[in-house]
């Protein structure tokens, strides 16, 4: 019994990651064409700064987002027999004691 392999992140996903990533080298490569002197012009305090927190909130967002849809269901009979053998913990009823236990001290 070989269970489906399922993936946690869709294609949607690694398209964001690279379009992050490339925002994140935009950033960096901005950063090192300012002209001015320590790098203390426009593009290397202003624009660079600006592209490298929308790459990282990209990045963030591909690794947040969901696939698309309601979650995927399994119907191949393999993963169904998993599931139904093993249920999910918790899931189970909770069994109480029959009679609470008295303390064994007596007070002063």
């Amino acid at each position: 019994m070989k269970p489906t392999p399922r993936f946690a992140f869709g294609p949607r996903n690694y398209r964001l990651m690279f379009i992050g990533l490339a925002v994140l080298a935009a950033g960096f490569i901005t950063m090192t064409l300012d002209s001015s002197d320590y790098g203390a012009g426009f593009l290397g305090i202003t624009l660079g700064p600006i592209l490298l927190a929308v790459g990282f909130g990209i990045e963030f967002w591909a690794v947040m987002a969901r696939n698309g849809g309601p979650a995927e269901v399994a119907t191949d009979a393999v993963t169904r027999a998993e599931v139904a053998a093993n249920p999910i913990p918790g899931g189970a009823p909770v069994t109480t004691p029959a009679a609470p236990v008295r303390p064994t001290y007596k007070r002063p």
